[in-house]
């Protein structure tokens, strides 16, 4: 067998591998324990039957890209505050790196840190170079996955959340 033989063998295994691990809507959301910059630690546990929540992973604190979502986020939060959601971004920078960034972008909803890359793995937005894959995980209150968006655009991140919420038939949020 030669050599490229040998490499697309191996290529096709590993991607009909990759592809049975995916992250599918309707499949149970992997459980996490994240701290935030909000000092806080989440479960995926603590909203189950209760409310809504969307994670979005993005690669790393202080890029361009990621500067520009989290910004979207800050900005226009208020259409994701309107729904019965919880929403973070996520990445597996350090949770003083995320503070930083938090505050440099006037973040006023948590950022989510899993320097162990555990669960960006578990949730299948690890990347082979490390970091996670700039996607959006939106999660019913049952625990289930609701919708996986792999193409983001980070500068109307939350519009296009807000949107993707009420498409999924989320409620506005109840006056408490």
């Amino acid at each position: 067998m030669t050599i490229n033989k040998v490499l697309l063998t191996v290529l096709v295994g590993l991607s009909i591998s990759l592809s049975t691990i995916a992250l599918e809507v309707g499949d149970q959301a992997p459980n996490f324990t994240l701290e935030a910059t909000d000092g806080k630690t989440y479960t995926l546990e603590q909203f189950h039957n209760k409310q809504a929540i969307v994670i979005a992973w993005y690669p790393r604190a202080f890029t361009s890209g990621c500067t520009i979502e989290c910004k979207s986020l800050a900005k226009n939060g208020h259409l994701l505050k309107a729904l019965d959601v919880t929403y973070f971004m996520a990445s597996v920078d350090s949770l003083e790196t995320n503070k930083e960034f938090a505050a440099e972008n006037e973040a006023d909803f948590p950022l989510l840190s899993d320097p162990s890359k555990k669960v960006a793995a578990a949730y299948d937005v690890l990347a082979f170079y490390g970091m996670p894959m700039r996607h959006t995980v939106y999660i019913g209150k049952d625990g289930k996955v609701l919708f996986v968006d792999r193409n983001i655009e980070a500068a109307t991140s939350a519009e296009d959340m807000a949107s993707k919420l009420k498409e999924l038939g989320i409620p506005a949020r109840q006056a408490s």
